[in-house]
């Protein structure tokens, strides 16, 4: 395992020089591409480009570990109703998936949609099954793998469901993102881990304090870090641990430092 941080925390202003330096500073190692609708990783970075940013972070050391659909401009609904826009969505992950294999990025996070008081729970179910068994072999040919996280969308509310899940869309190209402050908020996040222990490719690092509701630094809030180590070796990962902790919550190398304690737990 690695220290790593998604640039969902890394201001969008900050040119690719910066970013990596700073970044490299503050003690991280592996890098989350937030893919955005401008700047020097968007929906518009020509091939060239994505290879100049790929050259950029190995020349800084920084290894580029996962690309986050950051934008706005595009439907990124997998589950809605609406089959115009679950068409042009399917058209979006896979541009995403064709980014993330130019750049050299083996894994994309995925949030499905969300439900909606007009979207009913067994048609979410059925649209997010069939849209991901349409986009695994579209992954499988990128050679990228597609990560489902969990994000408060009302849908796939256990870790039980979310393997069986995993379980019905029968693909080795599609897994599942695990995020433990977004599990922390219902129940308890080594039972995720165990429970799609066959799917977990990758990590994010958040904690969250269930008593006022709010985010809090690393091993401040009420994630047992030392019991989701133990679940995350018993499956086997050994991937990089990348920190979603804004800056606001706690200064980059300090959550760095924390990231390393909690990788000695367990």
């Amino acid at each position: 395992m690695n220290v790593g941080i998604t640039g969902l925390c890394t201001p969008a202003a900050w040119t690719l020089g910066e970013t990596l330096s700073k970044i490299r500073e503050a003690g991280y190692v592996s890098y989350e591409l937030a893919l955005r609708d401008e700047g020097w990783f968007s929906l518009t970075s020509s091939d060239i480009q994505l290879r100049e940013v790929a050259r950029e972070a190995a020349a800084a050391g920084v290894d580029l570990v996962s690309l986050c659909p950051a934008f706005k401009s595009r439907p990124k609904d997998l589950i809605t109703a609406d089959a115009v826009v679950r068409r042009e969505s399917l058209k979006t992950v896979e541009e995403c998936l064709r980014i993330a294999s130019v750049t050299g990025v083996k894994t994309v996070l995925l949030t499905l949609g969300a439900l909606t008081p007009e979207l009913y729970y067994d048609a979410a179910y059925a649209n997010g099954l069939d849209s991901m068994r349409r986009l695994a072999p579209v992954a499988e040919r990128f050679g990228v793998r597609l990560a489902i996280e969990y994000v408060w969308n009302k849908f796939l509310l256990s870790p039980m469901e979310f393997n069986a899940f995993l379980d019905a869309v029968g693909s080795s190209h599609v897994g599942f993102y695990f995020d433990p402050g977004n599990m922390a908020v219902f129940g308890y996040p080594e039972h995720w881990v165990r429970l799609c222990r066959r799917h977990v490719m990758a990590v994010h690092m958040k904690d969250f304090r269930r008593q006022g509701w709010q985010w809090t630094p690393l091993l401040s809030g009420d994630v047992c870090f030392p019991a989701v180590m133990r679940e995350l070796r018993a499956a086997g990962f050994d991937g990089p641990l990348v920190s979603e902790v804004d800056g606001s919550i706690a200064p980059l190398n300090e959550t760095a430092k924390a990231i390393r304690e909690i990788m000695g737990m367990g």
